[in-house]
């Protein structure tokens, strides 16, 4: 399968700079952009120093940060990519927290007719857009867990368009290029293009986790920003943009 690139992938390149003292750089998963800028200004703004951000697939960032890419924190989408930078000696599992949760949804543009009573219902469509699981994003891991679970994927896989990350996913549907797609419900919750004809009830268990980089230059501040995100002005910056605080 062919990769669809529809969005602009925001990814730090391996040979940049490391952030200057005070300031941290921060590898967010894509569903996570509005929450963290939120949750950036305001530490700022509380007297915390400057934070940066290079958002995309949680799969991607990991690779860049085993790569050397001078991340001071990642905040992936699921506990596979943090297990996996963390085996690799580049977090320490006592920095890790874990707080958040998400739900899949099934979205279709906004004038769309279409509608949903169960997964099987995908088996209509033509194209599907979801992020990709063979490049290890999140959300196409927990699509396929649940399609397969429901005795569908193998019928619907070669009708899957696969994406860079989620925000892409997101895209294609809002621009009518795709007709339906899988994301986050916290995704299509920021576009007026598309609207959620399935929420998905019984699909797999989902858990953000979040830690510094062990190598990071800037650790101090780096923890402190991981703290506020995991206080309850932090959580309800993340509640507010219909994340699941666990």
């Amino acid at each position: 399968m062919k990769r669809l690139l529809l969005a602009v992938f925001f990814s730090a390149a391996i040979g940049a700079a490391a952030s200057p003292p005070g300031e941290i750089l921060v590898f967010g998963a894509a569903s996570l952009s509005e929450s963290l800028q939120d949750a950036g200004k305001q530490f700022e703004e509380n007297g915390g120093g400057k934070v940066a951000f290079s958002f995309g697939s949680s799969g991607d960032l990991a690779r860049q940060i085993e790569a050397g890419a001078p991340a001071d924190v990642f905040f992936s989408a699921d506990t596979a990519r943090m297990d996996a930078v963390e085996k690799a000696g580049l977090v320490k599992k006592a920095d890790r927290r874990e707080f958040l949760s998400n739900a899949l949804v099934v979205i279709v543009p906004s004038n769309s007719t279409a509608k949903l009573t169960s997964a099987r219902d995908l088996e209509s469509f033509p194209k599907i857009a979801l992020a990709d699981p063979a490049a290890k994003v999140p959300v196409g891991l927990y699509a396929r867990q649940w399609l397969t679970d429901k005795g569908v994927w193998s019928a619907i896989e070669p009708r899957i368009i696969p994406t860079l990350d989620v925000r892409a996913a997101l895209a294609a549907v809002a621009a009518g290029d795709i007709p339906v797609g899988i994301v986050y419900r916290t995704d299509a919750a920021v576009s007026k293009d598309v609207k959620v004809v399935y929420t998905v009830t019984d699909g797999p268990p989902m858990t953000y986790s979040v830690a510094p980089i062990a190598s990071s230059k800037n650790a101090a501040e780096a923890a402190k920003f991981i703290a506020f995100l995991d206080s309850a002005a932090g959580r309800a910056i993340f509640e507010k943009r219909g994340f699941i605080i666990k």
